[in-house]
């Protein structure tokens, strides 16, 4: 019997598996010690590039519609 034959045949046993493994992992996630550790500040980091012609400026308006 495969595991989706049991789950067909055995829909409250499914419901109540899939509750306990929310239910451990709900619990679980609470007691990780680097629960709290991740409200600190991180290092930001910005970069930019810029492409010579690449600008909005430079297309002249091309693909815009004139009416």
């Amino acid at each position: 019997m495969t595991l989706s034959e049991l789950c067909i045949r055995r829909p409250v046993m499914t419901t109540l598996i899939t509750a306990s493994i929310i239910a451990f992992g709900v619990f679980g996630f609470r007691l990780v010690a680097g629960f709290r550790a991740a409200q600190g500040r991180f290092p930001h980091h910005r970069r930019a590039a810029t492409l010579p012609g690449a600008s909005a400026d430079t297309h002249g308006g091309v693909g815009r519609r004139h009416h």
